[in-house]
């Protein structure tokens, strides 16, 4: 009885530890991704993360739906079930000019009481995806796009990786919310987060978005909530509904910022239409330095009770319209095209174009994609074209002036051979992206020098791309280790090259060696291995040395490394141009090793093997892969006499089976966030 009694009060003690864990998850959370005010570290926040998921797998049957630990790892999905919203989900009308947005404020008036005194709310038109958040009693329950206003489809296992969505409220002790309401909101993709995306794709041969708002449509709808939550998604609310609504629109937003919502900063009263047209006019300058994008802004009725009166036609409220901006265009002529090679080898085309004022800039090049663009839009060049700034941000040819062409327009000539250096070019597969298949192309040597010394790679300063260009052009460098050579004397013969940015330069060079394998392996450039995937592979084999003798099958079990990147590796690292490259770099001091972190040697798991199997209390199979290869721990696929440890949960088969047949060490999840916690 005793021993009932005290482990009775041992779970007391840790279920309210966990309570209180997800407390101050959820609280920091909030001011992480809402008021981007960060009060912790992100060591100090992933601690309390592995504290919690050790709790939780003690007492899988204590975890609450929305406890932190669970807005990743759902299921991927085969399809989208409809669900019908609670109140439709009502679309806007538009209107363009001042006129328009006079006349329905004389129609809001014409459908109230004579006399009746209207606010409106102004607000910026995000340009997202509408959506509707349910919750019961606090917690998020279920969440589903528009549709067509009736019936949407439900992403709730998407909508839970957006970290600025709470999955419970967030209200004082002791305060009580509704039973039910319903958020109503935009979800949209920040513009620095498509602007990396759209990289991202690009250097993978893939299709880019066309604007910030295709990308976080497409991005919500993917059936692997993993891939929605890698996509930086963020949510605005806009509009509460049911018994949570307060008698004013003003009222509810500011109730929404209580609960924990991301509420536009940008909203405001007004008491007339003169005053809303004023909003307007002063929005569209402020727009434009946002890191969102907006097409509009939203005039409402505040006062909900005549929004009752107004009522709705059709899809359209009476009481609420969009105004749109006009979109920013203009119109020139396309004299040239200019393909450029990157340092993949990737052939970009660039229209060269008669330059032309839009949005406050003078424009004369505009991106083109790829040939397919050209194709589909039937780019000739000489052609008048219209363009714009794609998501406000990247100069695009829009469309044609066809009924302008005068028949001395030239069709488009595809690159057979590379533009630098005349080697044949090649589309892979599927990919939209044509390829120069040289190896030694000089555009890559160029690009990739200007890579190898960029920030985010080996950090050279005061080695830009006009330096690099000076340098090539000299003949003093051909590749990254010709850098390493360079002496005062030689720097001096180039031009605006001073004695002071020499040595500036030498010792930037010279700090540049002592950067670990994962910097040198981002600067390298291989083909699919960005700052992430470096950082992975060096932690996982410690040296330039083993990773040159690793086999594609080895490479492909690591965490999101996978086939297509474990060939590009190999693959590179066999040429023999680039074994003399990095030999030439180590002879010249650069570091080829990586050191981990102090808490990574002293961790339990650090350079064990680990093998997962079975269904984990609290972890997803790919999460806990990454947390036990973020200590210095290699995870493998099967068992063998090599294997130090089998983390087994529900289900688990054949591996645990073959581990007690080894007589290999075999824990559950709870005793594996012990461990890595480093207990």
């Amino acid at each position: 009885m005793a021993e009932m009694d005290l482990f009775a009060d041992e779970r007391a003690a840790d279920l309210a530890e966990a309570d209180k864990l997800r407390r101050e998850i959820r609280h920091n959370e909030y001011l992480y991704y809402v008021l981007d005010a960060p009060e912790i570290t992100d060591a100090e926040y992933d601690r309390m993360m592995v504290r919690l998921r050790e709790l939780e797998a003690r007492y899988p049957d204590s975890i609450p739906a929305d406890s932190p630990t669970q807005r990743v790892g759902g299921r991927a999905s085969s399809q989208f079930t409809e669900v019908r919203h609670l109140e439709p989900l009502l679309s806007l009308g538009n209107v363009f000019s001042a006129e328009e947005l006079r006349a329905f404020d004389e129609r809001v008036r014409s459908g109230l009481p004579a006399g009746s005194k209207v606010e409106y709310v102004m607000e910026p038109k995000i340009d997202g995806l509408a959506c509707s958040l349910i919750y019961e009693n606090g917690k998020l329950v279920r969440a589903a796009t528009r549709g067509d206003g009736v019936v949407g489809e439900n992403v709730t296992a998407n909508v839970r990786t957006i970290r600025s969505i709470p999955l419970t409220l967030k209200v004082p002790d002791g305060e009580t919310v509704p039973e039910l309401l319903d958020v109503r909101g935009e979800v949209y993709m920040p513009r620095q987060a498509f602007m990396r995306l759209n990289e991202q794709r690009a250097e993978r041969g893939e299709s880019e978005f066309a604007n910030p708002r295709n990308a976080a449509a497409g991005s919500l709808r993917q059936l692997d909530p993993q891939v929605t939550a890698s996509r930086s998604l963020s949510f605005f609310a806009y509009y509460l509904v049911g018994e949570g609504a307060q008698p004013k629109h003003s009222e509810s937003l500011a109730l929404l910022a209580h609960y924990g919502f991301k509420v536009s900063e940008n909203y405001k009263v007004v008491e007339n239409i003169d005053e809303a047209i004023k909003y307007i006019g002063d929005f569209n300058e402020l727009r434009q330095g946002l890191s969102y994008d907006t097409d509009g802004a939203v005039i409402k009725v505040n006062d909900v009770y005549q929004q009752r009166i107004l009522g709705a036609t059709g899809k359209d409220p009476r009481w609420a319209t969009a105004y749109k901006y006009p979109p920013e265009q203009a119109e020139t002529t396309l004299e040239d095209i200019d393909w450029r090679v990157g340092r993949t080898g990737v052939l970009t085309p660039t229209a060269v174009l008669t330059p032309v004022k839009l949005s406050g800039s003078v424009i004369s090049r505009a991106t083109l994609h790829n040939e397919d663009f050209i194709r589909a839009k039937d780019i000739r060049i000489g052609d008048r074209v219209v363009i714009n700034k794609a998501g406000e941000i990247i100069p695009e040819v829009l469309r044609v002036v066809v009924e302008k062409r005068t028949g001395d327009e030239k069709e488009v000539a595809i690159p057979s051979v590379c533009p630098e250096c005349g080697w044949r070019v090649e589309r892979q597969g599927e990919e939209a992206a044509i390829r120069c298949t040289n190896p030694h192309c000089p555009a890559l040597g160029r690009e990739g020098l200007i890579h190898f010394v960029s920030r985010d790679a080996m950090n050279i300063d005061g080695c830009g791309p006009s330096v690099i260009n000076a340098l090539l052009d000299a003949g003093l460098v051909r590749d990254a280790a010709d850098l390493y050579s360079l002496r005062k004397d030689d720097l001096l013969k180039l031009e605006r090259m001073g004695e002071k940015s020499a040595d500036n330069l030498l010792a930037a060079l010279a700090e540049s060696k002592k950067n670990e394998l994962d910097k040198l392996l981002f600067a390298l450039g291989i083909r699919h291995v960005g700052a992430k995937v470096a950082r992975i592979l060096a932690t996982e084999f410690g040296s330039m040395e083993k990773l040159q003798q690793a086999q594609p099958e080895e490479l492909a079990q690591i965490r999101d490394i996978g086939d297509k990147i474990a060939e590009s590796v190999v693959t590179w690292l066999n040429v023999p141009a680039n074994i003399d490259l990095v030999e030439r770099l180590a002879a010249a001091g650069l570091t080829m090793t990586f050191t981990p972190t102090a808490s990574q040697e002293d961790n339990p798991f650090f350079g064990k093997t680990l093998v997962f199997t079975g269904t984990m209390p609290t972890l997803g199979r790919a999460e806990a892969k990454t947390m036990a290869q973020d200590v210095g721990a290699k995870v493998s696929g099967s068992v063998s006499k090599k294997t130090d440890y089998v983390i087994a949960g529900a289900e688990a088969g054949s591996k645990l089976e073959k581990a007690q047949q080894l007589g290999v060490t075999v824990i559950d999840e709870a005793e594996f966030l012990r461990l890595l916690k480093g207990e």
